[in-house]
């Protein structure tokens, strides 16, 4: 029986999972990387950890099958991972420079990028969404971001704004169906961003 749940620190082994599995644009990554934490530790694990705004996991009989973690306030988390998060991964990862995704990521720990200005004003919020295979196709992941758009709007957030990979069409039309649109391209893909009634 699929459940929708209030994501605590307690899934974050389910949903490092999650991420890891469907980080290859929608397929599993696993083989791609020696360190199967990395990817959970960027875009999952901090979510989490902070615990505020809509976190959400997709439970299942075979346990976590998806997630969705975010924040209201884009400017407000970069500051809390700086001075919260990344410094004891930085003193755990310490820069190889050998070119692999690993330490592409591990790069990311060290110096991760910072959303631009005008950006995180217009469309302060931002997420990531991530489903298993098994539950794709159900109508979840829209039910997912419909509640994460409500909450965002009664909080009273302006906008929301999510990267996606220029190789997963599957994902790009999914969000432009929720009225998503393209504001400003990065290596390898796109920011997409809607405003949001106040």
């Amino acid at each position: 029986m699929l459940r929708i749940e209030v994501a605590g620190i307690h899934d974050l082994p389910g949903a490092y999972r999650t991420c890891i599995l469907t980080a290859a644009d929608g397929q599993d990554a696993t083989a791609l990387h020696r360190d199967p934490d990395l990817l959970g530790h960027v875009y999952v694990g901090p979510y989490l950890a902070r615990g505020l705004g809509t976190q959400l996991v997709i439970v299942d009989e075979a346990g976590h099958a998806g997630y969705l973690v975010s924040t209201d306030d884009t400017a407000s988390f970069e500051a809390w991972t700086e001075s919260a998060w990344w410094p004891a991964l930085r003193r755990r990862y310490p820069r190889p420079g050998d070119g692999s995704r690993d330490a592409r990521l591990i790069e990311h720990i060290h110096a991760p990028p910072l959303t631009p200005a005008a950006i995180a004003a217009e469309y302060p919020a931002h997420l990531h969404i991530d489903l298993l295979e098994r539950v794709r196709g159900t109508g979840l992941g829209r039910l997912l971001m419909v509640r994460l758009l409500a909450e965002l709007t009664a909080r009273g957030v302006a906008g929301v704004h999510l990267g996606v990979s220029a190789e997963n069409d599957n994902a790009v039309g999914f969000y432009d169906h929720l009225g998503f649109r393209e504001i400003a391209r990065e290596p390898g893909g796109s920011l997409m961003g809607l405003r949001l009634a106040r």
